[in-house]
């Protein structure tokens, strides 16, 4: 498709077209002229943006369903989205990747950061999960799937259609095989010296979070000889981690008893099973009880949801992460770490270290911040989109 043959969508007068400019490659609904022509477009159509006084700006996607109405693909005007565009960008995400990581498990693709909006792929060997979340990547699934076989030389593509972003694009929720077959077991990843194991059939989001790695590592660096409980620990993240690391014992604490088996069967192809426990329960529970039965911890990691998923709920995110740094710490003995997590956005670095160091405070402990750790380097963040950068995590010494 031609540029002059693209739909034009233009931008209100109030929009921030330096932004766009600068790289933000998000237009939302009340940034664009929704005139009767542009709402029948069909979501994900190939557009090209331009400003309220008809400059070309960028050739962009557009969803006028969605509250992120334009998606910015390529400010390069002779840009063609087409498979050739997608097969480049997959090569320079792949050329960052394999210049890292030794074996073929990282996250591939991710999203506005590989210059893909909305757009998830997670390598696990020759299997590629692709989370297309944005509605012009999910009516060209077949030619990703393509690109990533022909350039990654994956012999599997996963479509897996779950998940709130999908639901707020209007996209329906799914998973199916693009290429290759499906799985008929857990795939064995190594990490950080451990085994885990990857649903990427049924498992949460695509099977594995590879975006802790780092954070893993550094945890692991404290655990030697310790005792350490992981909570909200998925299939074993933290955990197994440590246990690689010479830790005396790990317990690993999940709402999932699909994920706790996961876990377990990690910590046998480990060769750690012997020290390795788990316990199934909702973990603020789980926390009070533990401390109720006198127990105590080494080194304890929380790694919960996304408490503050947007910044309607952000308040209440932050309450929720000062209360769980509030349950955890007194299981911390006196010397002893303490790690906790947020995976949401809308909470920044600042506002969670705040309020769990409150959660600290409010049970008498005091800490010394010692790591602040984010997303590892496979999940690069776009600068001027601060949902890129998601992840945090700040580990104290009590």
């Amino acid at each position: 498709m031609t540029l002059s043959s693209l739909p034009i969508v233009r931008l209100m007068p109030k929009a921030d077209v330096r932004a766009i400019r600068h790289g933000f490659p998000w237009v939302y609904s009340n940034e664009v002229v929704l005139d009767r022509r542009t709402k029948a477009l069909p979501a994900g159509t190939i557009v090209l943006l331009q400003d309220a006084e008809r400059r070309d700006l960028a050739v962009a996607t557009i969803n006028p369903a969605s509250k992120i109405a334009c998606r910015v693909l390529d400010l390069d005007l002779t840009a063609q989205i087409n498979a050739t565009w997608i097969a480049d960008r997959i090569s320079r995400a792949l050329a960052h990747r394999e210049g890292m990581f030794a074996e073929p498990y990282y996250r591939l693709i991710h999203a506005e950061a590989d210059g893909f909006p909305g757009v998830i792929v997670d390598r696990f060997g020759e299997v590629a999960v692709l989370q297309p979340n944005a509605a012009w990547a999910d009516a060209m699934a077949g030619a990703f799937a393509e690109a990533l076989r022909d350039i990654a030389g994956v012999t599997t593509v996963i479509l897996n259609g779950s998940g709130r972003a999908r639901g707020l694009e209007g996209l329906d929720d799914l998973t199916e095989i693009l290429l290759g077959t499906a799985p008929q077991a857990p795939i064995h990843v190594p990490m950080n010296g451990a085994t885990y194991m990857a649903d990427v059939m049924g498992g949460q989001k695509t099977g594995l979070f590879f975006d802790q790695r780092p954070n893993h590592a550094f945890a692991a660096s404290l655990a030697n000889g310790a005792e350490v409980l992981d909570v909200f620990s998925h299939v074993g993240g933290f955990g197994l981690a440590c246990l690689a690391s010479g830790a005396k014992s790990a317990l690993c604490v999940d709402g999932s008893e699909q994920a706790l088996s996961l876990a377990q069967k990690g910590a046998e192809a480990s060769g750690m099973a012997e020290r390795f426990a788990v316990r199934h329960g909702d973990a603020v529970e789980v926390l009070a009880a533990l401390a109720d039965e006198g127990d105590s911890f080494d080194v304890v990691i929380c790694d919960p949801p996304a408490f503050a998923p947007s910044k309607k709920a952000l308040d209440a995110g932050l309450r929720a992460y000062e209360r769980i740094a509030r349950l955890a710490a007194p299981l911390v003995r006196e010397g002893g770490y303490l790690g906790l997590c947020s995976c949401s956005h809308a909470a920044d670095l600042t506002k969670f270290r705040n309020a769990s160091a409150r959660g600290i405070g409010k049970v008498g402990r005091r800490g010394q911040i010692i790591y602040t750790g984010f997303a590892g380097p496979d999940h690069p963040q776009l600068p001027q989109l601060a949902e890129s950068g998601y992840l945090k995590s700040v580990f104290f010494r009590l």
